[in-house]
């Protein structure tokens, strides 16, 4: 096995090797590697990288939209619940002709 100090960069053959990206196992010059996540990874691995993080956080926004919709769809069930509760407690007089006539109302006159 060779030392780091021996290696030249796969994309750039004229230049001296500073770094082993862990994923694929192969030399990178300055240019081609960039730090990630704490880890110095080449552009090709990153990018793999990059493509499973948006992935999973699809995956987790997809959830939290179908959460927001469930409670959405909980709260607008409770809203008709207690509106239909309210109309069943008023009173059937409350619908004839007879609570809103004239001769029930006192206004003030005696």
């Amino acid at each position: 096995m060779s030392t780091l100090a021996h290696q030249r960069c796969r994309n750039h053959a004229q230049r001296e090797a500073v770094a082993r990206c862990p994923e694929c196992r192969r030399y990178f010059c300055r240019e081609c590697v960039t730090e990630h996540e704490d880890r110095v990874v080449c552009s090709s691995c990153l990018v793999k990288l990059a493509g499973g993080d948006a992935e999973k956080k699809w995956r987790i926004s997809g959830v939290v939209q179908f959460g927001q919709f469930a409670a959405g769809l909980f709260l607008l069930w409770i809203c008709f619940y207690v509106m239909g509760r309210l109309l069943l407690n008023i009173p059937s007089e409350f619908h004839d002709e007879s609570f809103w006539a004239a001769d029930t109302l006192t206004l003030g006159d005696e």
